[in-house]
């Protein structure tokens, strides 16, 4: 899904100005969506979806990472910074990326391609692609590690 699409109706909106009304269906379908996550990693994407703020991008992608990952390795998120590695510290293979990737689009509303995501060597990476990608600045000023995201 695109971010000019209105997922409901089906029309496209004008220009992609502010976001629409989080509805309380919008709402249901977030918690759905993360109902494996943890609390705060639902409550960071609530926020996002209502206020569109990048302060919310590092929680929702911890978040989302900390899902998929494996338990023994989950620690080291909560305790790392944004160089942890994506393959050699968290161990995530690339259909795990790819289900990162899709939770990811539903939660931000957001489409992205594969190729975009071959850069991604950290988790700074990925947060930092996604904030480019939704025209906001990341809260710590990160690039990709590898090059821009495309």
């Amino acid at each position: 899904m695109t971010q000019e699409n209105d997922r409901d109706l089906g029309t496209k909106r004008p220009d992609p100005g502010p976001a629409p009304a989080f509805t309380a269906e919008d709402d249901a379908h977030l918690l759905d969506a993360l109902k494996r996550c943890s609390p705060s990693t639902r409550e960071a994407a609530r926020e996002f979806r209502k206020t569109g703020s990048a302060d919310c991008l590092p929680a929702i992608v911890n978040g989302l990472i900390e899902h998929y990952v494996d338990p023994d390795v989950r620690a080291k998120l909560s305790r790392s910074d944004d160089r942890l590695r994506l393959v050699e510290d968290l161990a995530i293979d690339s259909l795990t990326m790819l289900e990162i990737v899709f939770l990811a689009e539903d939660v931000l509303q957001i489409s992205i391609d594969n190729e975009e995501i071959r850069p991604f060597r950290t988790v700074g990476d990925i947060k930092a692609f996604l904030a480019a990608k939704l025209g906001r600045v990341y809260p710590q000023g990160l690039t990709l590690s590898s090059g821009s995201p495309g």
